[in-house]
């Protein structure tokens, strides 16, 4: 008897480390290790355990099956008599969380098998369970899945409301949703949510609500990718009493990961209410910080306001493979469908012929992006200036160079960038200064002369002798720790310097400055939460400063949020690696601009100039402004 308990034991471990192991791979991608592991998960013999108080071994194949998409497989095991889910339960309402996860992996693969009848059943008991609202990363999955079910029967009121309370669910959290979602083995696009209601308003012309969630969807995507980001600084005062309550959300957050396993529903309320509250006090206390912990976006109307006489911003929005522009000015807003096709594919062949120099490559498809992306837009445009909010790929075209087949839009139009229609508020906020002079760093010490960057030297020098009070700082001295100790002395910054880039971990891409005793010299993306800088205008001199993880949620990280967020009001940065001895020239005539003129004006002007000298928009069109043009 004492062997056999042993067995069942050893059995047992190993199931659950299967089910861990099964799930842990699929969610990172690693669909060999999974299905391996999903074979050994079907090997187990477990004709010697207690199937009711057993491990559920066709649970955790279900599980890796669902976190592998393969729905039939997952229907199969789950619905295995072992699972202990032959059918829809009708006794369903057990005051605990024990049937909630089952149940949800037994609709979800009905419903993404076709089985729509069976799987609305599902949901609905689902939506029915007394403690379904306390698992939110099942509960918007269940919401949205139910709401396209309403939709395919022409309920759009019905879905519209799903929808919306699928959007409330993953707002009031951020990040335990990931992990409530990672233990049933499935990780849904919460973007998607926002897409299929950015659509049902679109299609009824409610424009203002339908860019309000646009707005909300980038929001979101932000507090995901920072979530994990524990060392933020804090700008202003109660430095202390900021950083606790902090911790506190971090705790009361952790908490609410295990809300599946618990079974005292007025703990999870306690908890619940902790974390709102928690938020809510450091709206309060810090307006940056909290837009970094929780969905926070002004309305339609205050953005408006914020949009001057000569300007229109317009902010590409795709949901799917349909693309939508919104134009806004200060008094009015509409939206319109785009004749969007093959855009990702368009945008790389454009970026390829800007390396290769192929002027009638790059123009054929610099107008057919035009044709795509502008052509509808460009007759209700009244202004000289424009504010672009781009969207997925189209972070990586450089607006400036779309051409109608006769002239540029740097032509006719002044151009700056925001990654959010809502940082518009954010950037207000600030009050200009005195000015402090700049800070110039210039071609860093590496370990490789291969980076050796001469130009970046003498664009350093001369910039240097342009602006009064400026301190120039080459080689050794252009460090990552003078950068951290002198930056908030200084009313611009300009990195002349190298950039690197990491694609699937955006946080950690980096500046290159030259090393010392206290660091590596990597200045890295996610060090600007932790940086505090006191800039007008942040001048990003170095290759590929723009790019960054494009999320389906959007902004591209790069440096751009970064930067605003750690103080600076406005960022000059580039699409690629642009010719080191045109860089010198563009931001030389930048600068002599800039004291005639607003920067968005002041770079284009540069632009222009360049653009006389070097035709061939490599030279001259991956630079951009990112944030505020005064």
């Amino acid at each position: 008897e004492e062997g056999r308990e042993k067995k069942r034991s050893y059995t047992s471990q190993l199931i659950s480390i299967y089910d861990f192991l099964g799930v842990a791979y699929a969610l990172v991608g690693n669909k060999t290790d999974a299905q391996k592991i999903a074979n050994s998960l079907q090997n187990v013999s477990i004709t010697d355990i207690n199937v009711m108080n057993g491990p559920p071994k066709y649970s955790a194949l279900a599980r890796i099956y669902m976190a592998l998409q393969e729905y039939d497989n997952a229907l199969r095991a789950i619905r295995n008599p072992a699972a202990k889910v032959t059918g829809l339960i009708t006794a369903f309402f057990d005051q605990t969380f024990q049937e909630i996860p089952n149940l949800y992996i037994l609709s979800k693969s009905l419903y993404e098998t076709g089985n729509i009848k069976e799987a609305k059943e599902g949901y609905d008991q689902l939506l029915g369970h007394p403690q379904i609202e306390q698992i939110g990363g099942i509960y918007w999955i269940v919401l949205l899945d139910r709401a396209m079910i309403a939709l395919s029967e022409g309920q759009k009121t019905a879905a519209e409301d799903m929808l919306k309370k699928a959007i409330d669910v993953i707002e009031k959290q951020r990040s335990s949703i990931n992990s409530e979602a990672g233990r049933i083995g499935f990780v849904g696009d919460k973007q998607t949510v926002y897409a299929e209601l950015t659509v049902l308003l679109l299609a009824d012309c409610r424009y203002a609500e339908a860019f309000a969630y646009v707005e909300r969807a980038k929001a979101r995507a932000l507090v995901d990718l920072l979530a994990s980001q524990k060392d933020i600084k804090i700008h202003g005062g109660k430095t202390e009493q900021i950083k606790t309550t902090l911790s506190e959300l971090n705790k009361a957050e952790n908490d609410l990961t295990f809300v599946a396993q618990a079974q005292n529903k007025e703990g999870q309320s306690k908890t619940r209410s902790i974390v709102l509250a928690l938020k809510k006090d450091l709206q309060e206390k810090v307006p940056e910080l909290a837009s970094l912990v929780s969905v926070t976006t002004p309305s339609t109307a205050e953005i408006q306001s914020m949009i001057k006489d000569d300007e229109t911003l317009l902010e590409y929005y795709s949901a799917g493979k349909e693309w939508y522009v919104f134009i806004l000015t200060g008094k009015t807003i509409v939206a319109q469908k785009l004749p969007v096709l093959d855009l990702g594919n368009n945008i790389d062949a454009l970026r390829k012929n800007i390396t290769t120099r192929n002027l009638p490559e790059f123009n054929q498809y610099s107008r057919t992006l035009y044709r795509q992306i502008f052509a509808l837009v460009a007759p209700s445009i009244k202004t000289k200036k424009l504010i672009i909010v781009p969207h997925g790929p189209l972070h990586y075209l450089p607006f400036a160079a779309l051409s109608d087949g006769e002239e540029y839009l740097i032509d006719r139009f002044s151009i700056r960038m925001l990654p959010s229609a809502g940082i518009l508020s954010f950037l207000q906020e600030r009050m200009k200064q005195e000015d402090l002079g700049a800070l110039i760093f210039g071609n860093p010490k590496l370990a490789d002369p291969k980076y050796d960057l001469k130009f970046a030297q003498e664009e350093a020098l001369a910039i240097g002798k342009m602006i009064p009070n400026s301190k120039v700082l080459l080689s050794s001295d252009a460090s990552k720790t003078n950068l951290q100790t002198l930056g908030s002395k200084y009313f611009i910054i300009h990195l002349a310097v190298h950039g690197v880039f990491d694609l699937d971990k955006p946080l950690n891409s980096a500046l290159l400055l030259s090393a010392d005793r206290n660091n590596d010299g990597l200045l890295r993306a996610a060090d600007l939460y932790n940086l505090s800088l006191n800039a007008d205008l942040v001048t990003l001199s170095a290759c590929e400063t723009a790019l960054g993880k494009v999320a389906t949620g959007d902004d591209v990280v790069g440096f751009t949020r970064g930067f605003l967020y750690a103080g600076a009001r406005s960022l000059i940065s580039s699409l690629w690696q642009v010719d080191d001895e045109a860089t010198r020239d563009v931001m030389v005539n930048f600068y002599t601009n800039l004291s005639k003129m607003s920067k968005d004006e002041a770079l284009r002007q540069a632009q222009l100039k360049a653009k006389k000298q070097y035709p061939h928009p490599y030279y001259w069109a991956a630079f951009l402004l990112t944030g505020s043009a005064l």
